[in-house]
């Protein structure tokens, strides 16, 4: 007790008496020290009531320290006076100093001073203002501390209002913290202390935003330097402060300080993200909120920055570390969300070209693509209401901005309409089902187009969020409530929408039933034409939907009369296919309907119109895409609908009608993609009288022009060229239309050898005769082989080039001259074949053909009375012509050399020819058999071979002599397969030209002389060596096979045969190699009337592969597995009957 009044009397003694004013600093610094530590040790009053002993002392005491701390210029003083403050602050003493000077402190708004009764200056705060600048200017750090300290503890005090923060802010208290952090460095404890004052002085709004500006540039560079330190004591408030500067007073950020922002704060998300440097809630919250206003200045939005980058990557990086955190926060995520509706919106501004801008609309897309929806669909069982309205709330925003469906079919895809259902299933409230349903309609808008969703937003409170419950709604009937009727076009939306991505809100029969119940309850109003055609076309595609599922898996009850019903719509010109997307299943059941043939021509022709493809690429859709030629042509190519049909009814009907060229022309083209898309739509087209309906052109009286035979032109190749001859045995319509296409082009009064309409004719007329050696066209092939303008065309033609000579080489495939020369020899070659193939035409003219004729003719100039080129101008197109020339005649005379072989075996006839004449085709083709194309070296040779064969029917014994051509050939091909550095299956694939003539030449009843040293034991071993059983072709067996029979090997080297003969058909019975036939060549299907190199490509194919000559699986040179099999047990034949003799 006797303490405490000693206590209380020092104090009172040393606020009354004028000692504190009178003593010199030192004196004045110890007595506040004694003052403070007497404080300390004594807090308690001495009426014993547990108050504090310095309150009776307060007012005067708290005027006296900052009188005192004012004046004063030395630190000691300074520093015992602010710590003896802050202890007062730190036990509320100052707030029970403000009650005591209540009565005058806060009159007049309490800013003012004035002079009081006692001699007392104004109010506290600011007295304390103006006393705390002298400290706060100190150059001891410890004296700046703690004036920083005593202005924490004094603002944060309950008792401070906010009128007195506005007081130390107007006394530029702010300005004076800010300096400190400047000259601090940006280190720590100053920037601590500092930071946290000014967080508390920014409560004064108005006054302290100023402040803020002026001091914004060194925020960023503390910024620098907690942004750094994990955890950081301040980091929340510097960036809180940086917020309230970026969003209040956007116009202030500049340009360098914006960009800067950024970076740090991406760094910022970056680390925490990667988990190198942890990170309060609060802090990421603030970060994301200045990222996002940064993204909504003015600065950010200028031309002369783009921060896309820098803002995708802070995208990338918040969102990773919301989604995956250990522990999931609500609010960081909110605001995850926000800056990523920011971000995309600003995606959006400026141009829509910016290569940046559009990468970063990318990103954030792909990141709700791959990131955000997926976690919510995975996880919406275990999240809160407020994490899956924002994540739905951002999903709407994008779809609002996007202006492509990519976004919409992303969501679509996850079985959106049922994770929507499933959503309300879980939350029940208001805000999920308005949210939902609003999503819904902008989905619709954004999937179908016109405004599509606008039923849902208009109906959105209405409806029901069980789909039962819609499937209900639908079955209802009251003509006087216009919600009902709002609601049931939001449900048939929904149902249909859904319907078109394969998912299944209810049963199939329970949504048929519903909708039968809805289409015969409002039957009287689809008596009369309707206004909304959209809806009635979504009525009629999803009851075709439903019915076609019907018919898929299982059958279900259905009302006939509802049908009618659906029937009567589209019949009546109530639905259209083209105004809305259509499911292939309900297209196809449509197509199965013959009641509805005739409107599904008028819709065809409606697509013909609206999209015709003339000169356009091809556009493909798929499942869930309005009608298009992929569909179209998928249900053509099947016989279970009525496609094939409608389109040769509307192509009859077209032809027969004058005045309708164009919309005849837009048909033609489709059918003609629809073809070349699926190519077994020929053959339903063919089936389904496709010749008939041309057929009908060609007796037409109306006038066509040039376009419309072209496109008829390439209709008819696309089916010819993609159809089974055995679908054409029986249809004898294509001679009439055949007819027509070579009177219209090739009759003398029309004929222009160098058109487009000649030439795609003539390859027409190849493709009929090709498919005629199948006993298909027979009738319409006999045309054309007696068709006196086209044998005139052929040999007119064919004499202007042949005359040429060497001047053809300057021809290309691509000039005048060398366009039909090419199509005339790919239509003698398929002549010749047809020739050979027909019994029927040998039946009706006997001799017609003496294939010796084209070797020698007793009148050289006279033509031909048939299609045909003779050898010499063959020759001459070998010799001169260009790489495709030299081709297409190569294959022609091989062919015709084969039919000249078989007349001279089968009638035993003679050669009609002279030796000279033998002899100098030999020289063209002996120069050809290294030529760069295998396929001209190899027919060449083959040529080549049967002349050499026909020594024995020339008359004469020695046709190859000493020629030293045929000996170079054969050493060339013995030095290189005998050569270690050459062996390679590729390499021995190209000397296979020189191995059929070295097979001729060995197979002659006299060989040459000269055979002995080009194969040489030594040159035969080195070829054995060389060779691996995978190496071996057939042509390489009859190679050894004929040196057998010829006694070139010795018994060694026939035993290396026989091992390697007998590995190979081990290897070949071991793997199972298949049949080394060539597959179907790739129907090159012509979709265009002007590029006829595709033609000559195709027909050339169809060449190429009766004369398979590519290695097959397992790299056995040869045209099949059996070939090569049956060479392999003739060389043991040949081997069994020379050991026996």
């Amino acid at each position: 007790m006797y303490c405490m009044l000693l206590t209380s009397k020092f104090i009172s003694d040393i606020i009354i008496s004028p000692v504190l004013y009178q003593c010199s600093e030192e004196i004045r610094g110890e007595i506040l020290f004694v003052l403070y530590k007497v404080s300390i040790l004594q807090s308690t009053s001495v009426e014993g009531d547990g108050s504090d002993i310095l309150i009776p002392f307060c007012p005067k005491l708290l005027y006296l320290l900052g009188d005192v701390l004012m004046k004063t210029q030395n630190d000691d003083v300074r520093s015992n006076c602010i710590a003896l403050l802050t202890m007062l602050a730190r036990r509320h003493l100052l707030r029970e100093a403000c009650e005591y000077d209540g009565t005058y402190m806060f009159s007049s708004g309490g800013v003012n001073s004035q002079e009081f009764e006692d001699g007392t200056k104004g109010p506290l705060v600011n007295l304390f203002a103006e006393a705390i600048k002298g400290p706060l200017l100190s150059s001891e750090s410890d004296v700046q501390i703690g004036a920083l300290d005593f202005l924490f503890h004094y603002l944060s005090s309950e008792g401070t209002s906010d009128s007195q923060i506005r007081v130390m802010v107007e006394e530029n208290i702010a300005d004076y913290v800010f300096e400190i952090v400047r000259l601090s460095g940006y280190k720590d404890p100053a920037v601590k202390m500092c930071l946290q004052v000014l967080d508390l002085l920014s409560i004064a709004e108005d006054a302290f935003k100023l402040r803020l500006v002026v001091g914004f540039s060194t925020l960023i560079s503390v910024l620098r330097y907690v942004a750094e330190v994990p955890f950081h004591p301040v980091q929340c408030e510097t960036l809180k402060l940086i917020y309230e500067c970026v969003s209040k007073c956007p116009g202030t950020v500049s340009t360098s300080q914006l960009e800067e922002l950024v970076l740090v704060l991406t760094r910022m998300l970056r680390k925490y993200s990667d988990g190198e440097m942890g990170m309060l809630p609060e802090t990421f919250i603030i970060a994301c909120s200045i990222v996002a206003a940064l993204i909504r200045s003015p600065s950010c939005n200028g031309a002369a920055l783009d921060l896309s980058k820098s803002i995708e990557e802070a995208m990338k990086h918040a969102t990773s570390a919301c989604l995956y955190a250990s522990e999931r926060n609500i609010n960081q995520l909110l605001q995850c969300l926000y800056l990523l509706k920011e971000a995309f919106e600003y995606s959006h501004d400026g141009s829509s070209t910016d290569s940046s801008k559009l990468e970063l609309r990318s990103c954030i897309l792909d990141i709700c693509r791959t990131h955000l929806l997926p976690w919510l669909v995975t996880g919406i069982d275990e999240m809160e209401e407020e994490i899956v309205l924002g994540l739905l709330e951002t999903f709407h925003s994008i779809l609002l901005l996007q202006s492509s469906t990519s976004f919409a079919e992303t969501l679509i895809s996850s079985c959106w309409f049922s994770f929507s259902y499933g959503c309300l299933g879980l939350f029940t409230g208001d805000r999920m089902k308005y949210r939902i349903y609003l999503l819904l309609s902008s989905l619709m808008d954004s999937l179908l187009g016109n405004d599509s969703g606008k039923s849902i937003r208009d109906a959105a409170l209405h409806l029901p969020s069980d789909p039962g419950d819609l499937l209900f709604l639908l079955g209802q009937r009251s003509p006087n409530s216009l919600d009902l009727l709002s609601c049931q076009s939001s449900v048939l939306l929904i149902m249909y929408t859904s319907s078109l991505y394969n998912e299944r809100l209810a049963d199939e029969k329970l949504v048929l039933a519903s909708l039968e119940q809805y289409i015969l309850l409002n039957s009287s109003d689809f008596q009369y034409p309707t206004t909304d055609n959209l809806k009635v076309t979504r009525l009629v595609n999803l009851y075709s939907l439903l019915r076609g599922l019907g018919q898929m898996g299982y059958q279900f009850h259905y009302s006939r009369e509802a049908e009618e019903i659906v029937f009567h719509l589209i019949n009546n010109d109530e639905w259209d296919l083209l105004s809305a997307r259509i499911h292939t299943v309900s297209l196809k059941w449509l197509f199965q309907q013959e009641s509805i043939t005739n409107s599904l021509c008028h819709q065809m022709l409606k697509f013909c119109r609206s999209c015709n493809l003339l000169g356009t690429d091809i556009t493909l859709g798929n499942n869930f895409q309005t009608v298009n030629d992929r569909t179209l042509a998928e249900l053509v190519s099947t016989e279970d609908n009525y496609g094939a049909r409608i389109f040769v009814c509307l192509l009859e009907q077209l032809f027969k009608n004058e005045g309708q060229e164009h919309d005849t022309i837009s048909v033609l083209n489709h059918m003609a993609t629809m073809v070349s898309i699926c190519p077994t739509a020929s053959d339903q087209l063919c089936l389904r009288g496709i010749a008939t309906a041309i057929r009908t052109w060609c007796y037409s009286s109306n006038p066509f022009s040039k376009t419309s035979f072209m496109s008829i032109l390439v209709l008819v190749y696309n089916i010819l060229s993609s159809v089974h001859p055995e679908t054409l045995s029986a249809d004898q319509s294509w001679g009439t239309v055949t007819m027509k296409m070579m009177d219209y082009t090739i009759s003398p009064k029309n004929m222009d050898n160098s058109s487009h309409e000649f030439l795609f004719v003539i390859g027409i007329l190849s493709l009929i005769l090709h498919l005629s050696i199948s006993t298909a066209l027979e009738e319409a092939s006999k045309q054309i082989l007696f068709n006196t303008s086209l044998i005139s065309a052929v040999n007119t033609i064919v004499c202007a080039v042949s005359s040429a000579g060497p001047v053809l080489v300057d021809h290309d495939e691509g000039t005048s001259t060398a366009k039909p020369l090419i199509f005339v020899l790919l239509l003698d070659y398929f002549a010749i074949k047809r020739y050979a193939s027909s019994q029927h035409l040998h039946a009706i003219l006997p001799g017609f053909v003496d294939w010796q004729n084209f070797l020698v003719s007793t009148n050289p100039a006279e033509p031909l009375s048939f299609i045909g080129i003779r050898c010499h101008d063959l020759c001459r197109l070998l010799h001169f012509g260009s790489p495709v020339i030299k081709l297409i005649a190569s294959y022609s005379l091989l062919e015709l050399f084969n039919r000249i072989s078989d007349q001279i075996n089968s009638k035993h006839e003679e050669l009609k020819c002279t030796v000279g004449y033998l002899r100098s085709i030999m020289s063209i083709l002996e120069g050809l058999v290294f030529y760069s194309d295998l396929r001209v070296a190899t027919n060449c040779a083959l040529c080549l071979s049967i002349l050499i064969g026909w020594e024995k029917v020339a008359k004469e014994t020695n046709l190859i002599g000493k020629r030293s051509w045929c000996r170079l050939i054969m050493e060339e091909m013995t030095v290189s397969l005998a050569t270690p550095a050459l062996a390679s299956q590729s390499f021995i694939n190209s000397q296979r030209p020189a191995i059929h003539v070295a097979i001729a030449v060995l197979k002659l009843h006299k060989i040459p002389l000269w055979v002995r040293s080009v194969f040489t034991h030594s040159c035969i071993s080195g070829i054995l060596h060389n060779l691996a059983a995978t190496d071996l072709s057939s042509e390489i067996l009859v190679l050894f096979r004929e040196l057998l029979k010829s006694e070139f090997l010795n018994s060694e080297q026939i035993a290396t045969i026989n091992a390697m003969l007998q590995e190979c058909r081990k290897c070949i019975y071991s793997h199972n190699v298949q049949e080394g036939l060539p597959n179907d060549p790739i129907k090159k299907v012509h979709t265009t009337p002007y590029d006829l190199g595709e033609i000559c490509s195709y027909l050339i194919d169809l060449i190429s592969s009766e004369t398979y000559l590519d290695k097959d699986t397992w790299g056995f040179h040869t045209s099949s597995k059996k070939r090569l099999l049956e060479e392999i047990e003739a060389f043991f034949s040949t081997l069994t009957v020379d050991d026996d003799s």
